[in-house]
């Protein structure tokens, strides 16, 4: 993340985050620290986490972001949309890659479906996603509700590894076309 965060700025004092699939908790570490005091960073993981006392502004709980209720529970929390959204969420892998890709393709468009509720327009969002046609196709269904879009290959990837992320700015909301 921190790397990510160097290259884009991405995190700025007093924002208010999501980040879905959120576990082990690295980023919502990240998160807490860059957003501030006055800033809130709200996560969810199908995973349970460890409690997250030390960081005041930074709340995690164990749901499904595709559940309706959860989603709820999360603008709840973080009273209204984010400026921010991000996730480093990935499908467990099962090595068949049709049921992979499959996984991957379903992974991304929940985030997709999520965005009108879960991200203010302006906002920007930040995602891992792996190299494969389905990722393509959410991909461009995505840009045009951004006025930025860039692909991120940080160092910390492994060597050969078809993981990236992908970085958009502006959220258009509503107003995309």
């Amino acid at each position: 993340m921190k790397q990510l965060q160097q290259a884009t700025g991405l995190l700025r004092p007093g924002q208010k985050v999501i980040d879905l699939g959120c576990w082990p908790g690295g980023w919502l570490q990240v998160a807490s620290e860059l957003v501030g005091p006055k800033g809130r960073v709200v996560g969810v993981d199908l995973a349970e986490m460890e409690p997250l006392s030390s960081l005041a502004n930074t709340f995690a709980f164990t749901g499904d972001f595709t559940e309706l209720s959860v989603i709820e529970q999360i603008l709840n929390t973080l009273t209204g949309p984010a400026q921010v959204l991000l996730s480093d969420a990935h499908p467990k892998v099962t090595g068949v890659r049709t049921v992979d890709r499959a996984r991957e393709e379903a992974l991304l468009e929940a985030i997709e479906a999520s965005l009108p509720r879960l991200l203010e327009p302006g906002g920007s969002l930040l995602f891992k996603l792996f190299e494969c046609p389905e990722a393509k196709l959410v991909e461009n269904r995505l840009r045009p509700q951004f006025e930025k879009c860039k692909r991120l290959s940080p160092q910390a990837s492994r060597k050969g590894s078809s993981e990236m992320y992908f970085w958009a700015e502006s959220y258009k909301g509503n107003q995309a076309t």
